[in-house]
This record gives structure tokens, sequence and C-alpha cells, in this order.
């Protein structure tokens, strides 16, 4: 708070009385209280910048397999990169001469093009795609709770019908097209994404159709 204090007054030599002379004193504690209140307020207010990260699914650890038997996998596509090449392959990998008398799996290479990883995402999630393309119209119709709809598309893509996807890299494949795929992955709403390590067999493969 301001306040004036008395100096007093007196008299000049020639018998004059001289005036009172003020000095103005300002006290800070109020502004020190306002600063902390405007503080909280801001603190309290402010909405904080969240990073945008995608959650990836780092599947568990198999348990004891016999040999020469095949994991079984549910709708789901493995993407191999290596050098600046995409190749993938459908289902469960089966090496030449395995077990299961199942044919050896063959690799297929696609490309970032239009014709490429997302159409081939496309048609593999359809089921996901669908649901939500469906519940997207539902919501046109009668709006709903964005916490209700992002659960929704959550079920959608944990679903046994929905695609999963496997990303495996040998020690050529490049960091841009490791993010471009991850990014088509995402417009594809695929909702489980295990990176993991290349098989022997994999990577025989994948030597053979690069000649590397």
């Amino acid at each position: 708070m301001a306040e004036i204090a008395d100096s007093g007054g007196g008299h000049d030599k020639g018998g004059k009385k001289r005036p009172k002379k003020g000095s103005t004193k300002v006290d800070m504690t109020p502004l020190v209280d306002l600063a902390f209140l405007l503080l909280t307020f801001f603190v309290l207010t402010s909405t904080f910048s969240k990073p945008k990260v995608m959650s990836l699914v780092y599947p568990a650890k198999p348990k004891d397999i016999p040999e020469g038997e095949i994991p079984k996998v549910n709708n789901a596509v493995t993407f191999l990169l290596s050098d600046d090449r995409i190749f993938y392959y459908e289902g469960a990998f089966y090496p030449a001469g395995n077990g299961a008398g199942k044919p050896a799996t063959e690799l297929l290479e696609t490309d970032f093009g239009s014709q490429g990883v997302r159409k081939l995402l496309t048609n593999l999630n359809r089921f996901v795609l669908e649901k939500k393309a469906g519940l997207d119209e539902e919501r046109k119709r009668n709006p709903i709770e964005d916490s209700v709809y992002l659960r929704k598309v959550k079920e959608f893509k944990g679903d046994i019908q929905a695609l999963k996807v496997l990303i495996k890299t040998d020690d050529k494949a490049t960091c841009k097209n490791f993010i471009d795929l991850i990014d088509e992955l995402k417009i594809a709403d695929i909702g489980v994404i295990a990176p993991v390590d290349m098989m022997a067999s994999e990577l025989e493969l994948v030597k053979a159709k690069t000649g590397k």
C-alpha cells in the first residue's frame, strides 16, 4: 500500500515557517500476492500440448513351442524391410520343408505408390475401416462424446478380425521406409503393430530377392 510519511516542518533563519514535506513509500506486498494469484490461475487453466506418439504393441515371448511347429497367426501380415525395398507375406511363415506340410512362404514386394502399401492395408483391414465408417455415419445422426467414440474404435481395432501387422528389418533397412510404413499403418487404422526380429529363414528369402 502507498503511504505518505510526514517529515515535519521547521523555521528558516529568517523566521519564516517552512512547509511540511511528505515522502512517498510504496508497499509491494499486495503486488506479490497478485502475482501468485495470476500464476495459479494460468497454471490451472492452461492446456499443455501433449506429445503425438503412436503406441506399438510388443508381443509376449512365446511359450515353449515344439521344434518344427508353426505358431498360429490370426489375420496378420508381416512386412520385411531391406535396403529401399518392402516385402511382405500374409499369415504364418512356412519355411521350405516345414513339418506342417505347407507350401513354403513366398515374399511379395510392394511400395508406397497408389497401388502399394495403402491399398494392401485397406483391403486387409476392411473389417475395422467399415466398422469405423458405420460409426462415423451414426455419429452424424446422433452425436456422441469423443471418449465413447474413441473407445468403440479401439474395440474395433482389438477385435480378432482386425488386421495385425508385424514389422521386421535387417541391417540394410532405411529409417525413412520404416517411418513411412508406420504412417501408412496409422492411416489404415491398424490397432496392433509389433516390431519384431527377423528370422534367419526370412532373411534368406530377403537376400534371395535382393541379391545381396
